[in-house]
Parts: C-alpha cells; sequence; structure tokens
C-alpha cells in the first residue's frame, strides 16, 4: 500500500508588493526575504523582532470587561464565594489556574471545577453542571473560563438559582445569541481587535483589567505570563501581535519560573535552559493535556496551583505517567487503524479515511487522526465507539478541504457534528459509519481537485550551506516564536551530497552528512528510515534549529523531505 503521492514542492515568491518591507542592510538576506513574506512593514519590524511588554493594549477594549471588573470586585468586597469553572484541555486548566491566582491575590479563595472529557464532554454541560452543583453546592459567582459562550440553557438555569456568571471565553457565538450573564468578556462577541487570544489571553487581560482598576502590591502579574504561553501555543491560535509578545516573554520566562509545576514539568521532559514553542508544542503541552485525555484533568489544574517542590514533581511523574499511557493508546489505536487500511484502503482512489473501533479511546482518537492524515495526505475521520455502538470521532483534514462542509453534507448520518475546516469532531451511530464514509467521500471529491489531493511542501526560501552559520541563527531566532500565523520557515538547498552513507538511528530516524560545495553540514531525518531515498546528488527540504551539547552549539539541521536534485522548480 503507498503511503502517499508525489510531495510538491512550492517555492514562495520572494516579491513583496510593499516599497515599505525593501531589504535592510543590517538584516541577513534571508530574514529579510523572510519578513517580507510575512508581510511586516519597514515600520513594523522592531517591534515585531523585539517585542516589549509596554506595547500590550489596554484591556478595556474588550467589551464587557468594565462589567466583569465591576462584579468580581463587588464580590471581593462583600465576600462572596466564587467558583470557576474551565475545561480541561491546557488552554482550559491554564486559565483556571490563572483566574484562581489572580482571586487569591485579592484575598479570595475560590473553588474549581473541570469536568471529564468522558463522561461530561466539554464545556458547561448538564452533566458537568449535577457534579458542580453536587460537589460546590454554594456559591454566589461562577466564572467560566475557556468556555460558556454557547452554554445559554444551562446559565440559564444558574440565574434562575440566584447564581452569577461571568463568561471568559474565545469561542464563537452561539446562534442562540449572547448567553443570560453578567458580563461576556469574549473577543469574539461584538468583534474587537483581540480575537486571536486563547482563553488564557483573555483571563490574563481580565487580571491586567482589575490590576488597573485596584492594585494589588503583592501581586505581579508578569508572574503568570509562562502560563499565558504555554496555553497559546498547546491551543494553536495565531501567533500574532500581543499573543506573540506574551509567548516570546513566556518562553523567556519559563525555564525561571515561579510556578513550581511548570518548572517540574520541564525536568521531566527534558527541556532545555532556551525553551522553544516546539518544546511546549511537543513535550509540556502534551503532560499536561494527557491528564484530560486520560480523564483525571484535577492532575493538571494541581500541579500549576502548588507551591511545594516536592509534590510539582511527584505530579509531573504522574503526568508524565498518563502521557506515557496516552502514547501507549495512541500507538495502539495507530497500529489497528493501519491494519484496517491495509485490508481494505486503496490510498490511490480513495478520498477519505473512516475509521471506527469498539477497542478505541475517545481521547487519543484526534491525534492518530492527525498522523493518519499527514500520513496518507487524505482527509480523516478516527472513531471510538462504545458498548451501546455511539461513536464520538475526530477529523483532521488537508488543506483546501473544509471538514465543516463535509459534516453538513453528511448531516443524515450523523447524531451531531462540528468544529473548524481543517479539525472537527462527529458523534454517529456505529451503523452508519459506512454510509458517512461514502458521502463524505463524495464531498470531498466535490471540494478538491487531483491537485489539491497531492501532498505539498513550502519553501520559505533557498540558501546555501555558506548562509547557514550560527551568527545567522542568532538573527533568524528573532523570528520565533514560531506557530499559527508564523510558522517555522523551511529551506532547500541544492545539489547536496552525502559524505557517507546514512547512520541509522532508533524509531527509523536516520542521521545525514552533507556536502554542498565545500560547506559540510549534519543533519537529521526524523523517520527517514522508512523511505526510499534517491540517489544523491538530492535537493534537501529542512528546518534549522539551535543545538547545543556538551557545551558546543551547533546549527541543527532538520530534514522534511528529500528528492533527486533539479535544477529548477
Amino acid at each position: 500500500m503507498s503511503q502517499s503521492n508525489q510531495t510538491k514542492w512550492i517555492l514562495k515568491s520572494n516579491e513583496t508588493s510593499s516599497p515599505q518591507a525593501a531589504d535592510s542592510e543590517d538584516l541577513p538576506r534571508i530574514l529579510s526575504v523572510l519578513l517580507n513574506q510575512r508581510g511586516i512593514l519597514e515600520s513594523e519590524r522592531d517591534v515585531f523582532l523585539h517585542p516589549k511588554l509596554r506595547d500590550l493594549q489596554d484591556p478595556f477594549l474588550i467589551p464587557e470587561m468594565d462589567l466583569a471588573v465591576a462584579r468580581i470586585l463587588q464580590a471581593v468586597d462583600n465576600g462572596e464565594s466564587i467558583c470557576i469553572y474551565g475545561d480541561y484541555d491546557v488552554d482550559g486548566v491554564t486559565s483556571v489556574a490563572l483566574m484562581y491566582k489572580t482571586l487569591v491575590g485579592y484575598g479570595i479563595e475560590p473553588s474549581y471545577f473541570i469536568p471529564s472529557r468522558s463522561g461530561e464532554g466539554y464545556g458547561v454541560s448538564e452533566m458537568g453542571m449535577k457534579r458542580l452543583l453536587k460537589e460546590v453546592p454554594k456559591f454566589d459567582l461562577l466564572i467560566t473560563v475557556d468556555c460558556g459562550t454557547t452554554s445559554n440553557t444551562e446559565i440559564d438555569t444558574l440565574v434562575e438559582m440566584g447564581i452569577d456568571v461571568i463568561v471568559v471565553d474565545h469561542h464563537e457565538m452561539s446562534p442562540e445569541g449572547r448567553p443570560n450573564c453578567v458580563a461576556l468578556v469574549n473577543p469574539k462577541y461584538q468583534k474587537c481587535n483581540f480575537e486571536y487570544l486563547c482563553a488564557a489571553g483573555v483571563v490574563f487581560k481580565l487580571a491586567h483589567a482589575l490590576l488597573k482598576t485596584r492594585k494589588v502590591d503583592t501581586f505581579d502579574l508578569k508572574n503568570f505570563i509562562e502560563l499565558v504561553a504555554v496555553a497559546t501555543i498547546s491551543d494553536i491560535v495565531p501567533l500574532i501581535d500581543e499573543n506573540r509578545l506574551l509567548v516570546r516573554h513566556g518562553l523567556e520566562r519559563l525555564p525561571c519560573s515561579t510556578n513550581e509545576g511548570l518548572r517540574a514539568l520541564q525536568e521531566v521532559a527534558d527541556v532545555k535552559a532556551k525553551v522553544t514553542s516546539l518544546d511546549v508544542g511537543f513535550r509540556i503541552g502534551p503532560r499536561i493535556n494527557a491528564a484530560g485525555r486520560m480523564d483525571q484533568p484535577g492532575d493538571a489544574l494541581d500541579i500549576l496551583l502548588t507551591d511545594d517542590k516536592s509534590e510539582a514533581f511527584e505530579i509531573a511523574s504522574k503526568l508524565n505517567h498518563h502521557n506515557l499511557n496516552r502514547q501507549a493508546l495512541e500507538r495502539k489505536i495507530r497500529d489497528e487503524a493501519l491494519k484496517m487500511l491495509n485490508d481494505k484502503f486503496d490510498t490511490e482512489k480513495d478520498p477519505v479515511i473512516v475509521l471506527g473501533s469498539r477497542n478505541w479511546h475517545p481521547g487519543v482518537v484526534g491525534i492518530v487522526a492527525s498522523r493518519l492524515m499527514r500520513q496518507f495526505y487524505k482527509p480523516t475521520f478516527i472513531i471510538a465507539i462504545d458498548e451501546n455502538g455511539n461513536g464520538k470521532g475526530s477529523g483532521r483534514s488537508i488543506e483546501g478541504v473544509s471538514l465543516v462542509s463535509a459534516i453538513h453534507s453528511s448531516s443524515d448520518h450523523l447524531e451531531s457534528g462540528g468544529g473548524h475546516d481543517m479539525a472537527a469532531g462527529i458523534s454517529i451511530k456505529e451503523d452508519k459509519l459506512d454510509d458517512f464514509r461514502k458521502v463524505f467521500g463524495e464531498n470531498v471529491e466535490q471540494q478538491a481537485s487531483s491537485d489539491t489531493l497531492a501532498p505539498r511542501i513550502y519553501i520559505d526560501a533557498e540558501v546555501e550551506f555558506s548562509e547557514l552559520s550560527l551568527s545567522f541563527l542568532d538573527s533568524y531566532e528573532l523570528l520565533q516564536p514560531f506557530g499559527s500565523k508564523n510558522p517555522q520557515p523551511t529551506f532547500m538547498s541544492r545539489n547536496v551530497w552525502l559524505t557517507e552513507p546514512p547512520r541509522e538511528l532508533k524509531n527509523k530516524h536516520i542521521k545525514l552528512f552533507l556536502k554542498q560545495g565545500s560547506d559540510e553540514r549534519d543533519a537529521i531525518f526524523f523517520s527517514g528510515g522508512e523511505r526510499d531515498l534517491p540517489e544523491p546528488p538530492w535537493d534537501i527540504a529542512f528546518t534549522i534549529d539551535r543545538n547545543t551539547f556538551r557545551g558546543r552549539t551547533s546549527l541543527h539541521i532538520v530534514i522534511q523531505d528529500v528528492r533527486a536534485a533539479t535544477t529548477k522548480f
């Protein structure tokens, strides 16, 4: 079974339509090219490359921020009881932690609640409300974080009980309109300039607004920027404007964080002194997320709230264990899914992947869907089915194919579904899987051309090995943090030769010893051992990172793709 079509390489234009974005003499050529591609004007470059906390905008620009601040300070003055209700993922848990720490700074000891992923589902659900009211029987004010915008019915119930609600969120509005809350602090409500923020970013703005209104000498909001950085990266929101600013400063503060839990997580995850967005996205974030995926979200919150170093390491070890269990489940599901594909999937003819099983855990199907989508470059749904035949699935798509459109076209075969164009969720009965697969595939074929369904890699700039110096790396790192809307650049070099045979590493990774002209570089190609590599010379597509080993720093090349050398695209 072939795993994918030939990858198409697309070299981005080095041109810019703006004369203001012309190359600067004080920047390396490649860096100017990358800034031009990102549309960064000459007048904006200093703010982009050197973002400062003093550039933070007024938090009261977010609608209803003044209402939220007034109600919280009223609760502080009257000694009211406050409960915080948050989601179980990284953004939700960090939002609860930041809201909790802020209220403690004002002398309030709030209660908090996080629903179970499998038993109660996302947000302020009916099942979550039942357990909340049982475990926290009395509170005057509920603050929802990373949820609540669409929980109109549940909020109505709370209001009827005499409980005020403040919603602090970043999700899209419900077709039913604004919930009946005291304040809806959501940048997507009445659209404002902060729509890119994750929930923790909105909570940060709320904390800033509180402090602007009533200063607390013992509470320093800068000590919590790391929480916002971890949430922003993990929630894959755009790294633009204040998100970029908060993440840059949060990453710088992580190695010396005052949060014992974050320090313990860095040690357990073997994160080095200079923390990058990749470290957060692939090492720290997954360990926090694993608790929710394994239905133990309390562990993730506990580690962010503890001030005890030994307790932090104990919980970090537990989260690491959850993550290992999650990885084992993921491998098991992926292996079973690949066997199913080997039995009945034709990668050349079948436009989509839809697989389901009663043996699969709903907490990890999204990760497996993402991996299979990347491996086969097909829109993919992976579905966990319970003993009653009810399936919960997660989908991942490819560029140019909307899952929202596909779900809409398949609604007759689904119990429910929704999400975003590139990632979505569905509920489906087991006996409807084949019908859904057929209609989903037909929709994808209508949306996409054969060119759309071919995998592609976008090249930011062509470089020579001679340009890849440590001094260039210093300038290049000013582009960080990398993530959504500011992706890590992919470079290419032509006519590259091997100086010795590839060295096999574990997990099918290979180390390569490369030469272009008189310049030699080492590189690593993750899973490269699974590829049939062409005879050199090659063109290589790659990213670069800083690597420090035994006190020696080098520019690290990570291969993304290899092809036989060409003279042009």
